[in-house]
């Protein structure tokens, strides 16, 4: 992929491996020999897009995370910012730190390792054209939504389920982190749309599972292994 706008990529790892059941934080935790967090930046680097990295993380954990690099002869090249309250503060603050105004922005769950380099770059692509892109897929399972102490069927066609990257042009991002922090917020779309813009979903992939319990872990051991496996 060829063209004159700069990508950046901001991987967001505030995870505290509560739902893990773990003393250290999720994204740390080691998937086929590697912490999750360093397959979800490779993921970027590997990608035709070759993004800029930023990788906001809780500042207790930045001489950790040094560490692991270290021991892991991690050097791919990337910016560290201390991350926020919320993930929305995360987010502004390593947004904050892009300045140009023609690039288009990637934002990524840290524990979301599975990622393909080449959803990346159409989340890109898509975002150069349509102002946003944003990974979903079809919910495979049937869906009911409770109202008060009754639930209702819902058209499982009409239901995706939001993944990430969440990628932006950097005006939308610009406007929508003006804003000021509010609870309803759940993803960087929901704050893009908030400031006005039309959300343009991108057809995401199953396998792109965000880590939270310890099934996960093998699950994502059993998608890589099998991904090598492919590609040997």
């Amino acid at each position: 992929m060829t063209n004159d706008t700069n990508h950046y990529a901001i991987v967001v790892a505030g995870g505290s491996g509560t739902r893990m059941g773990t003393t250290i934080p999720k994204q740390f935790l080691s998937v086929n020999g590697l912490p999750i967090l360093m397959h979800s930046l490779l993921a970027f680097y590997n990608s035709a897009s070759k993004p800029q990295l930023i990788l906001a993380l809780h500042t207790d954990f930045h001489d950790y995370w040094k560490q692991l690099c270290s021991t892991h002869n991690f050097d791919i090249p990337h910016t560290l910012v201390s991350g926020g309250e919320t993930r929305f503060h995360s987010v502004k603050a390593a947004f904050d730190i892009i300045s140009d105004t023609n690039s288009i922005i990637a934002v990524h769950d840290a524990v979301r390792p599975l990622i393909l380099s080449l959803l990346i770059d159409t989340a890109y692509q898509q975002a150069a054209e349509s102002g946003n892109a944003i990974v979903a897929v079809k919910s495979r399972d049937s869906v009911r939504q409770l109202k008060g102490d009754t639930s209702v069927s819902l058209k499982r066609d009409e239901i995706y389920l939001v993944q990430t990257p969440q990628t932006f042009q950097y005006a939308q991002l610009k406007a929508a982190y003006l804003q000021a922090y509010n609870n309803a917020f759940t993803d960087d779309a929901s704050v893009v749309e908030s400031a006005g813009f039309k959300i343009h979903l991108v057809e995401g992939d199953h396998q792109n599972i965000k880590i939270t319990f310890p099934e996960d872990i093998a699950i994502a051991e059993l998608i890589l292994k099998n991904r090598g496996a492919a590609g040997s």
